[in-house]
């Protein structure tokens, strides 16, 4: 048959979406080529926030009116947080949740059950959902590292799954379960086979991958030593690690290593220290800043990018003005900012907190977006001129005279472009910015 997939929300779910393809085309299936009617439809699903949810219905209706003959599976967080609201929408024949245990096997089943083509109404295909306390029971909870192949120049690389912090506003344990991970021998057996397909760059990725090995008595930072060991050339870079867990030796290492890249992705969520407290992070903003300095002592030239949620429970204007100047005291270069939603079974839903406003989150939003552009710029600015390695990548674009161009990403993330040259496609160059 032939297959689509379509994927929303974080890079693990990019890895997940890439290993089910990877299992279905082994059994024959086919991906369907742009603009080819499908016989199956896959959309992996995001639930972060209340908009993430919007944009999963959306994506089940456009889809359900491109193909309407297709077989269409529902999978991810939105799937596994409300499977019958899910089920509920028109199109939509099986829904899958994003539990490990059952995710691949439970898609490959529903999609190995077709070739019979007999009519069925929508199946639930979860056996471990979300608890009356909104938490994923623990039975079967398992892990299996995936990496995606749909990109042969990058490449994610998932290492870790679940998370034990509960923040008060987070629904991803709910639907994610417990941290665990594989081992670091499997991990990076998973690395060395992405490389071998030609990938250039891996990212890490998980949804607390600082808490590597929890689950099997190894760390992060071993992780780290045994995959800039692998053969081949290559560059990895480390996807969003908590404050906590990013350590002085984490940050050396990246700094001495061969393969690893300067760039962090750290996620704040508030820069004051009350509402981090609401939040129940395990961090101040004053560790948070000293851990920007330090990679600023170690790595002068590292990006640093910053998860940024403005508008929760609580947060008063003199408290967005603090967190919007701790923000711009900061020598970091982007900021990935969202407004904070309500969702269903948190504790921070139950809290006799005020409010604030849609359309005062909307503009909290654009003040630091703002703030970011203009960070980003600076930082863009303070390395024209300089020597740098990019790693050129097959995506086409046109400058304003109508030129084909290439584009591609230094070492510490800045996007540059070039006259396009087929042979450069995958390949590490020397470049003055």
């Amino acid at each position: 048959m032939k297959i689509s997939f379509h994927t929303l929300g974080c890079k693990l779910n990019f890895a997940e979406t890439s290993a089910i393809g990877k299992q279905l085309l082994e059994r024959g299936h086919q991906r369907a080529k742009k603009g080819e009617a499908a016989d199956v439809c896959i959309l992996n699903t995001c639930s972060v926030t209340d908009v993430a949810d919007q944009k999963g219905r959306q994506a089940i209706r456009r889809l359900h009116r491109e193909n309407p003959d297709a077989t269409l599976i529902v999978t991810g967080c939105y799937a596994q947080l409300r499977p019958e609201e899910v089920a509920s929408i028109a199109g939509v024949d099986y829904v899958v949740g994003a539990n490990d245990k059952h995710l691949i096997p439970g898609i490959v089943a529903a999609v190995e059950a077709l070739a019979d083509d007999a009519p069925h109404p929508c199946e639930i295909a979860v056996t471990d959902l979300a608890q009356p306390n909104g938490r994923l029971s623990e039975e079967g909870l398992a892990f299996h590292p995936y990496y995606s192949r749909d990109d042969r120049t990058r490449c994610f690389l998932k290492v870790q799954d679940g998370c034990d912090y509960y923040c008060t506003y987070c629904t991803i344990p709910m639907a994610r379960g417990k941290s665990r991970c594989g081992s670091i021998e499997s991990t990076v057996k998973m690395a060395q086979q992405a490389i071998d397909e030609g990938a250039k760059e891996i990212v890490l990725t998980g949804v607390n991958i600082g808490d590597f090995g929890r689950t099997t008595g190894e760390t992060f930072i071993d992780l780290l030593r045994a995959l800039d060991e692998v053969r081949g050339e290559v560059r990895y870079r480390i996807s969003s690690c908590e404050p906590n867990l990013l350590s002085d030796e984490v940050i050396e290492f990246v700094k001495h290593s061969r393969h690893f890249a300067p760039h962090f992705h750290i996620p704040l969520q508030s820069g004051s220290n009350e509402i981090l407290k609401i939040m129940h992070r395990r961090y101040d903003r004053e560790l948070f800043a000293e851990r920007v300095a330090h990679i600023r002592r170690v790595m002068p030239n590292a990006f640093i990018g910053v998860d940024c949620m403005v508008g929760v429970r609580g947060e008063t204007e003199a408290m967005f003005e603090d967190y919007r100047q701790f923000i711009t005291s900061l020598d970091v270069q982007q900021l990935h900012v969202f407004p904070y939603s309500e969702r269903a079974h948190t504790r921070m839903v139950e809290m006799d907190l005020p409010r604030v406003k849609p359309q005062e989150q909307k503009r909290r939003v654009e003040v630091l977006m703002q703030l970011s552009e203009q960070k980003l710029r600076a930082f863009y600015e303070r390395h024209r001129g300089e020597e740098a390695v990019v790693l050129w990548e097959s995506g086409r674009e046109k400058d304003e005279e109508g030129n084909l161009l290439m584009a591609g990403w230094t070492e510490n993330y800045i996007r540059v472009s070039a006259p396009f040259d087929k042979q450069k496609i995958n390949t590490f160059c020397h470049i003055t910015i």
